[in-house]
Formats: structure tokens, C-alpha cells, sequence
């Protein structure tokens, strides 16, 4: 009997190694290494490879027929509009977010709902058939037409796939799944990686539309390794706050459509609703007489959204202040406290300064700045801003106010949500003043005229 031949995988970072360390030799991460099986690999003159390469054609980009991908609506509206107005045949998507969030959900939601037009498989690796069957009685949602199964086994899962030829699969999640092939326990780096594969390649031959669920680490990324995100056609993230009502849905890559898209959904007792205004659902509860607050209006992918940044700016009582920011980049906090300090004038250097994003949004971009700029000024002034304003615009170190993109779709929000005020980029004021009848618009081109554009006189 041939002795197979083993070697040691990082579960971390997927490096291997010929023999067992305490540290593996290519993340540096501690007690990572586990042992595999090595698969004997296919002979380069076998017959089936030369068959493989007799079957290869090469043609010209140009001969290629570029045709427009056809989508299956999914019936949750948030969900198609991240997803670039539906689900593409052959298509894998990897939907990525914390315990609890409602990934499960979602994915039940949506499948009940695609069941009465094309035919579906639930595939639970993480709970028994009773489990899923309370939840959906839980949710309310109609389960006569949906397929399920619980299985964790690849191999026993493709073969009910081959019987029953659903259109689109829901894989609940992609770290509970094992193969044969592999030797390693569920969740392993190269179980992951085969078993990702292994969905991929039959998503592909069979035309499947495949929802795979991922687990996240503490650091917010999908367990597993990266390579997983390289194979699938779209990566979704669910964030939120678990103790909030809202979750938001946001497309970091997608191969058929535009990337970084947001879908807000608000979590109800009978599962998730989408938002289809949540610029106002974010300024439900906003207060314009309030200091340290200021109405953002950021872009996420093609919806312009109205966010409302608070800040708070407080004597510091040790040694250090205190730096803290919530649903905003940490990094840029000091920079922007540098520039209101060299080019308005203001010193922060003694206060606590804490900034936070209602409604658990994230921002990201930098047209964030000048909000920022204003909620600490207002709140270090203890003065409330102008009443209906809305402010956007990037700054630079030497105390500039940039243009950002769409600055005419954020102010065409702002006014459809009753703003009248708005300080921004002078490069993105319009050029007829006509086109927005109800707003006043101020075009600032430094900080220092950004504050002086908020002074109460």
C-alpha cells in the first residue's frame, strides 16, 4: 500500500510547509500549521490533458459576441439594486457579515420568494431542517415550493444538485462544508478553498446562480482564505449594529455590476424590509437646533445618501485626548484637527473629540471632511449650525476644499428632502442657479471661508 504523502497548511494564510513549526513561516501567526494530505497530482502526458489541449481554441476579442447578461429579479428590491438589478445565470456571490446579523434571513427571504417563479435548493450546513422550518414559519414567508437540504458533504450536495436541477442554490455557510478529497476539518483553509472551488466549477457548467454564506473573523474580513473572494463573481458585506433595527448591504467586488452599491433594510418582527428612501429613515430623529451636528451628504455607488455626523468636543481631563470616531476613518480625524488648527485658527489640542455617523453607516469617502469640520467647530462653539443646511467637499492639507463626484445628484437630494442651506466645493456649485430654485447653495474654495459661511449674524 502506497503511504500517502502529508504535508502542513497555515489555516491562516494557506502557506505551506514540509514539517510542523510553532510559527508559521509566511503569515508569522502562531499555531496555524495543520496537517494534509497531499493529492497526487494529474500526469503531464496523460491522455486526458492532451485531449484538453487538442480541445482549446484561441480567437480574436473582437469575434467574441458581447451580449448583455440576462438578470432574475430576487424580489427583495435593496437586494437587486447591489447586485446590479438581479441575479446573472452562473453567477456566485459570497455574502460575508457578523453572527446574527441576518444572513440567514435575507438569504430565506429572498429564495421563498424566487421559489415561485424558478425552481431553488436551501442547503443548511449550520442547522437541522426542524431549525430552518422554524424560522421560516417565524418570518412568515412561503415555503411550499423551496427545496432544502441539510448537508454539509460537497460530494453529497453536487449529486443532489445533478437530481434536481434547481436555478439557483443557497449554500448556508461555505466554512461548514467538507469534502473527501481533503482530509483536513470542515473549516480549514484548504477545505474552504476545495470546497469553494468544487460549487464554483458546477455553478458554472450548470448555469446555477449560487449564494454562498461566509463567516467573518474579529477583524471584520471573510474567514478563510483570500483567495475565496478571488473565485467568486460578487462579495457582499451585511453590516449593522446588532442592536439597531437597520442592516446595510454593501457589493465590495462584482463582476456584473457597479461596486460599492448600499442596501438599506430595516429588521422587523416578520424578517427584513427594504428602505427605499433611507436618507430620511437616517434623519428621522436629526435635530438642526442641536450643536455638533451637520447633514452629510455622501454617495454610495449610485444613491446619494443623507447622513447626519455628530461631534463632540470636551475639555480633556489627562494627559492624552481622547481620539474616537465611529462609522468615519480614524486616520483622518488628526488631519482634519491639524488643518483646523493651522488654516482657521482653532486648537484641539487640550479636547476630547469624539465623532459618530447615526444610523451605523460607514463612511468611507473623503467628501466627508468638511461635515466633519463643521460638527467640531459647532460643537467646540457650543453653537448650533444654519437650520436646513447640507454640507459635502474633500480637504486638502494646505486647507482647500476639493470637489467631489455627483455633486449635482447630492444637492438634487438635499433639496427633495427640504434642505434649504448648503455650503460645498465651489467646483461643484451648478452653473444655473435656476436648476435648484429652494436651495441656497455657497461655494467655498478654503476652510476659512467654510467657517465663515456658518456664522450666525
Amino acid at each position: 500500500m502506497v503511504k500517502q504523502k502529508t504535508q502542513f497548511q497555515c489555516r491562516n494564510c494557506g502557506g505551506n510547509s514540509p514539517k510542523w513549526q510553532g510559527r508559521c513561516p509566511h503569515c508569522g501567526e502562531w499555531n496555524t500549521l495543520e496537517e494534509t494530505v497531499v493529492l497526487p497530482a494529474v500526469a503531464s502526458n496523460s491522455r486526458f490533458q492532451s485531449w484538453a489541449a487538442g480541445q482549446t481554441q484561441v480567437q480574436l476579442l473582437a469575434e467574441v459576441s458581447a451580449v448583455e447578461v440576462q438578470r432574475t429579479a430576487t424580489g427583495m428590491g435593496e437586494l437587486d439594486r447591489v447586485l446590479g438589478g438581479g441575479l446573472v445565470e452562473g453567477a456566485v456571490i459570497l455574502l460575508g457579515g457578523d453572527p446574527g446579523i441576518g444572513k440567514s434571513t435575507l438569504l430565506l427571504q429572498t429564495i421563498a420568494q424566487m421559489a415561485e417563479q424558478e425552481s431553488v435548493l436551501y442547503v443548511s450546513g449550520e442547522e437541522s431542517a426542524q431549525q430552518v422550518a422554524l424560522r421560516a414559519q417565524r418570518l412568515g414567508v412561503h415555503a411550499d415550493k423551496v427545496h432544502l437540504l441539510a448537508e454539509i458533504r460537497v460530494e453529497a450536495i453536487s449529486a443532489a444538485i445533478a437530481r434536481q436541477q434547481p436555478r439557483v442554490v443557497v449554500i448556508d455557510s461555505i466554512q461548514t462544508m467538507y469534502s473527501d478529497s481533503i482530509t483536513s476539518a470542515p473549516g480549514s483553509v484548504s477545505q474552504v478553498r476545495e470546497c469553494a472551488a468544487q460549487l464554483t466549477r458546477l455553478a458554472k457548467q450548470q448555469g446555477i446562480s449560487m449564494l454562498l454564506v461566509g463567516h467573518v473573523t474579529k477583524d471584520g474580513a471573510i474567514a478563510g482564505p483570500r483567495v475565496l473572494e478571488h473565485m467568486v463573481d460578487t462579495v457582499l458585506y451585511f453590516e449593522g449594529e446588532t442592536h439597531s433595527n437597520y442592516r446595510m448591504i454593501r457589493a465590495i467586488k462584482n463582476r456584473f455590476g457597479a461596486a460599492n452599491e448600499l442596501g438599506v433594510f430595516a429588521m422587523t418582527e416578520k424578517g427584513l424590509k427594504g428602505v427605499s428612501n433611507p436618507s430620511a429613515l437616517f434623519l428621522s430623529s436629526y435635530r438642526d437646533d442641536v450643536p455638533g451636528s451637520c447633514v452629510l451628504v455622501t454617495q454610495e455607488g449610485s444613491r446619494p445618501l443623507l447622513v447626519e455626523i455628530q461631534a463632540l468636543v470636551d475639555d480633556a481631563h489627562g494627559f492624552s485626548p481622547k481620539r474616537l470616531t465611529v462609522g468615519l476613518a480614524q486616520e483622518r480625524l488628526s488631519m482634519l484637527l491639524a488643518v483646523l488648527n493651522r488654516h482657521a485658527g482653532i486648537a484641539c489640542y487640550d479636547q476630547d473629540v469624539f465623532l459618530n455617523a447615526v444610523g451605523g453607516v460607514k463612511i468611507t469617502e473623503p467628501a466627508a471632511d468638511l461635515a466633519v469640520i463643521l460638527a467640531m467647530l459647532s460643537s467646540y462653539r457650543n453653537r448650533p449650525l444654519p437650520e436646513k443646511l447640507i454640507v459635502f467637499g474633500e480637504v486638502g492639507l494646505s486647507g482647500e476644499i476639493r470637489p467631489v463626484p455627483r455633486g449635482q445628484e447630492r444637492l438634487r437630494e438635499a433639496e427633495k428632502l427640504g434642505f434649504t442651506y448648503a455650503i460645498v466645493p465651489a467646483a461643484n456649485c451648478p452653473k444655473r442657479v435656476a436648476d435648484f430654485p429652494g436651495l441656497t447653495i455657497i461655494g467655498v474654495n478654503s476652510v476659512q471661508e467654510g467657517v465663515d459661511a456658518t456664522r450666525r449674524d
